[in-house]
């Protein structure tokens, strides 16, 4: 199970609240406390009332000795803020609430992390396990301090917010690898299945420093492809065979090495020879060749 401080899970962060002040004279006669409260609560500029003019103090003063002195509960205000943030609302998570909110939900959405998974959104919550990434989950659109409420087996549940998506996320297979590389800039132009090609080679191939990627010709042209930089004939075949053994997972079109070229439509017939170029390069001596759909 998840680490319940980890697994992007945020702590909702309490904004500092006007406190609510009964009775302009009980301000005036306790004006130590309520400096003392002024500074603890440290509320925003855009908090702050205007000062009063001298005349409407005495109004004021006349008004509260009419009714008699009201009680400054400053502390009791805090504990009523700290408490709104441990539980919900009862009417918004109420039994009629959340049914209707299950029912009702019919949007998918797929999870982008690994994520916690809770009883409601307050500080008071409960966790009961971890949704793994690349999950479809059913999404009631309800939200509440940071939390997004699913729908998990019938029952409403709740995530961290800001980590579901429209679309499936792309996981790495065994093997394979989206963790980013050293050199982000190769990833420009490229599209998601070259990006996890690369990525993928970068990380099981460290060696190779050089990478081709985008360009205004041929496969690059489309973002498709890269060109993974080596002479080095037995790096360059297991890099090749690398490629071939994960041609599924990694949407591959075609690979050429060496004046040979694999394609997984014609598998069965294994690398096929081209004819010249010309070049090292143009009959890819120094580079492996890789495209994806």
């Amino acid at each position: 199970m998840a680490d319940h401080r980890h697994k992007r899970d945020t702590e909702a962060r309490r904004k500092p609240k006007a406190l609510a002040v009964i009775g302009p004279l009980a301000v005036l006669a306790t004006a130590g406390a309520v400096s003392i409260g002024v500074v603890a609560a440290e509320p925003a500029i855009s908090d702050l009332a205007p000062a009063e003019a001298p005349a409407a103090l005495s109004a004021a003063t006349t008004a509260s000795a009419d009714r008699g002195d009201d009680p400054i509960t400053r502390n009791e205000n805090r504990v009523k803020a700290t408490a709104s943030r441990d539980l919900p609302p009862p009417s918004f998570m109420s039994k009629v609430a959340i049914t209707a909110a299950v029912k009702n939900a019919k949007k998918q959405q797929w999870t982008t992390d690994d994520l916690n998974i809770w009883t409601q959104p307050g500080d008071k919550a409960v966790q009961l396990g971890e949704l793994e990434a690349g999950k479809k989950v059913l999404v009631t659109g309800r939200e509440m301090w940071g939390r997004t409420e699913i729908v998990l087996k019938g029952k409403a549940r709740w995530v961290t917010d800001g980590y579901l998506s429209d679309e499936k996320p792309l996981t790495a297979a065994a093997g394979l690898s989206m963790e980013p590389c050293p050199d982000p800039g190769v990833e420009s132009g490229l599209t998601d299945n070259a990006v996890y090609v690369y990525r993928s080679v970068c990380h099981a191939f460290p060696q190779i420093t050089s990478y081709g990627g985008w360009s205004n010709h041929g496969e690059h042209s489309s973002g498709r492809a890269i060109d993974i930089m080596t002479s080095d004939v037995e790096l360059g075949t297991a890099i090749a065979e690398f490629l071939r053994e994960h041609a599924s997972e990694l949407h591959l079109f075609d690979v050429i090495w060496r004046q040979h070229i694999w394609t997984p439509v014609r598998s069965g017939e294994g690398w096929r020879s081209m004819p010249s170029r010309g070049s090292a390069t143009a009959n890819h001596y120094d580079h492996v060749h890789v495209s994806v759909y």
